[in-house]
């Protein structure tokens, strides 16, 4: 039983890493079948049912969590950035500007309210987060990558990329609200979230494999030496725990320092530092498959790191609850969380 559950729990991080070592160490067996998928129509519509999963901010209550909200944006927007770009000089071009892409990406769509709900969290501050968050990507992340991405070898775009990600990211996101707002077809959806959450991690999961295969293609090529590569990925795999680490501790101290109740500080540390895989799919594909690989490694050490810290909190969730205070949350999804 105790496999079960595990597995029933991790079968995505599996799956994902599964997908990643056959698609970067047999890249030219699945050539083939990922240079044929299409990339962008697969991207806008894995956000579409994300965002359908989300829910809705109609929490009346949501002006008062302006302090918070704002603490976990500026982590989100600043924070993990500054601290990319102090780090990203230890890495080669193509993992550092992985790097970059990873820190300048929104929050999770929807684990980062699945987390902060199991923590027992302010549900509604990780879901304005998410939602400010990727509203704003679109001028956010274009900006970051310009500012912090120096020097180089591709050259990014602010107007191409933003263009890109206002229609693959934010047009989703804006119509999901929508349709969630409309009685009919809004209750229609929420009956229906279990499976545009199948569809949604497949479709990342043919992202994540796209992304593996050209990621393989590139090691053979430009990385014939696997003991200075091997290093390389160690360092990454340090540097992007340590942005996570930093981001979540700093964001849970800090709203304690500022005198935020529990509920505030849990949220912010959970929403201030999870990073969006589909978002840094976007952005990295174009730019070569080695600038997936801080993504993945980011998304995937989050999931477990941030399971753990959930679950020692959750020991705590009488202490940490406000007596009286039931806030709004939508229908706990096993799956959804790893997103």
């Amino acid at each position: 039983m105790k496999l079960l559950a595990t597995l029933r729990r991790y079968w995505f991080l599996l799956a994902m890493i599964t997908v990643l070592v056959w698609g970067s160490c047999w890249p030219q067996q699945w050539f083939p079948l990922t240079n044929c998928l299409p990339r962008d129509w697969i991207i806008g519509s894995v956000m579409l049912a994300m965002a359908l999963s989300l829910g809705q901010a109609s929490d009346q209550r949501a002006p008062s969590y302006l302090p918070p909200v704002v603490m976990a944006v500026v982590m989100q927007w600043c924070w993990i950035p500054g601290l990319a770009w102090i780090v990203s000089p230890w890495l080669v071009d193509e993992l550092a500007l992985g790097l970059a892409i990873t820190a300048a990406v929104p929050c999770t769509l929807v684990s980062a309210t699945v987390w902060t709900r199991l923590a027992g969290g302010n549900e509604v501050v990780s879901l304005l987060v998410t939602l400010v968050t990727n509203l704003s990507c679109f001028f956010v992340t274009p900006a970051l990558l310009q500012l912090f991405v120096v020097g180089e070898p591709v050259a990014l775009s602010f107007q191409r990329l933003a263009v890109r990600l206002l229609v693959l990211i934010v047009l989703p996101l804006g119509v999901a609200q929508g349709v969630l707002r409309s009685g009919r077809f809004g209750s229609g959806i929420r009956r229906r979230r279990s499976w545009l959450s199948v569809y949604a991690q497949l479709g990342l999961l043919s992202m994540v494999l796209t992304g593996a295969v050209r990621c393989g293609l590139e090691l053979q090529q430009f990385y014939p030496s696997w003991g200075h590569s091997g290093l390389q990925l160690a360092v990454m795999c340090v540097l992007v725990v340590a942005l996570h680490a930093t981001a979540w501790g700093g964001g849970y101290w800090l709203a304690g320092r500022w005198g935020m109740a529990p509920p505030e500080q849990i949220a912010v540390a959970f929403a201030g530092s999870q990073k969006t895989l589909m978002v840094g799919m976007a952005v990295a594909l174009p730019h070569g498959g080695l600038a997936i690989l801080p993504l993945v490694a980011y998304h995937a050490l989050q999931l477990v790191l941030d399971t753990v810290l959930a679950d020692r909190l959750a020991r705590r969730v009488d202490v940490l609850r406000i007596p009286g205070d039931e806030l709004h949350q939508p229908e706990p999804l096993v799956t959804a969380s790893h997103r």
